[in-house]
């Protein structure tokens, strides 16, 4: 049953009846769970939500040997005790930043501002009083969300795209709070053109880099010790959008119970770059805000499924973290 009314704005969640039958129930619990876990102090909560992660993380298999693989791909450096070490603290880092997620969008957005510290904001902050068009480059992170909802929040609407969940009311809620502040939605199945149209409009466009679309338009380059199909696309779309591009991402800190958000300068030097150069550009800015902090970015991803002729997909072979 279709769960968003797609417009010419992009897409808006919408509430089907059918929600409320007897097969959603338990997914109703889990929503109403973490929506009361936001309503406890971040010092309280981020402790239980982080043992659940790591107890989570460990019955999770499928995923567990997704995160092994790339680190051992990416992070050969590590040995086998630190790569496990950032897969606990990986899934510990989800729960919490998805709470603080649904703290934002049951709460006032200025109780959970004063947990959140920017670094760089100044740079957005005179695009904006310049009204330039700017694409946010931002990695898979798990407080990925975050900043788009909080720059909604402030007045300055954000379109993304996003890809559909399997369960229709988890899509309906997700989306739902996605947009609690405003901002446009475009699904990957509809093309690239809503997104354009979007941020030419003036909103801020939120692009995540680092998916593995396949071979047929994207470049093998380097990617931490290993490489990666990448597409190049934030080259073109800076150009027709009449864009900047700017890296940004999120780092939940369990310590302090903070977001912080990191922003780099502009990726001017795109203008003029090759489809290569672009990919490899793209990889860089991914690389310089995982190393540092690498249990905020999403292993579980299949990061590394599409490989150069000869080479076996890594999450296929049998000689590593045998299933």
């Amino acid at each position: 049953m279709e769960t968003r009314k797609k417009t010419n704005a992009g897409f808006i969640p919408v509430f089907q009846r059918s929600f409320l039958k007897p097969k959603y129930w338990g997914n109703w619990l889990a929503i109403g769970a973490l929506a009361g876990m936001a309503c406890l102090p971040a010092r309280v909560r981020d402790p239980i939500l982080g043992g659940l992660g790591k107890m989570a993380g460990k019955m999770a298999k499928s995923a567990r040997r997704r995160a092994r693989i790339n680190l051992f791909y990416c992070l050969p450096e590590k040995t086998e005790a630190e790569r496990e070490a950032v897969i606990d603290q990986m899934f510990a880092t989800a729960p919490q930043a998805m709470v603080m997620m649904a703290e934002l969008a049951i709460r006032n957005p200025q109780k959970t501002s004063q947990r959140i510290e920017w670094h760089g904001r100044e740079i957005i902050d005179q695009m904006q009083a310049e009204n330039q068009n700017v694409i946010f480059l931002v990695p898979h992170g798990w407080g990925v969300d975050i900043p788009a909802m909080l720059l909604a929040s402030e007045g300055k609407t954000v379109a993304a795209m996003f890809h559909h969940q399997s369960n229709p009311l988890l899509d309906y809620i997700w989306n739902s709070v996605r947009l609690r502040y405003g901002g446009r939605l475009h699904a990957r199945d509809d093309g690239i053109k809503p997104f354009i149209s979007s941020v030419r409009q003036g909103y801020w466009g939120y692009y995540l880099p680092d998916q593995d679309h396949g071979e047929e338009h994207s470049e093998f380059v380097d990617f931490f010790a290993t490489y990666k199909a990448t597409l190049p696309a934030v080259g073109r779309l800076m150009k027709v959008c009449r864009a900047r591009v700017v890296p940004l991402f999120p780092v939940y800190n369990s310590d302090t119970h903070r977001l912080e958000i990191y922003i780099h300068p502009p990726m001017d030097d795109l203008l003029e770059a090759d489809d290569n150069r672009l990919a490899r550009r793209m990889n860089e800015e991914v690389e310089l805000f995982v190393r540092p902090h690498p249990e905020q970015y999403t292993w579980i991803l299949k990061l590394l499924k599409t490989r150069k002729g000869g080479d076996i997909e890594p999450y296929k072979r049998k000689d590593i973290y045998p299933r």
